[in-house]
């Protein structure tokens, strides 16, 4: 488990989805730039949607009280 992934654990549930909207809005606007002008950094798009996966899972675990997390409120 790499400290990103510690980083996104120790936040509360509701600090998780308030940045995992904010990387969903952000990758949106970069998949559309991509398509009109290009992207100096194509990378970011797939760290985006890495990090959105990992906030997502997360999220899921401690709703379903899997690996012993409970819904941090």
């Amino acid at each position: 488990m790499g400290t990103r992934n510690k980083e996104m654990r120790e936040k509360l549930d509701s600090e998780l989805t308030y940045e995992c909207k904010g990387l969903q809005k952000e990758l949106f606007e970069l998949r559309f730039k991509s398509s009109s002008e290009g992207l100096a950094n194509p990378h970011r798009i797939q760290t985006l949607r890495r990090d959105i996966a990992r906030m997502k899972t997360l999220l899921a675990e401690r709703q379903q009280g899997i690996r012993g997390a409970a819904p941090r409120t």
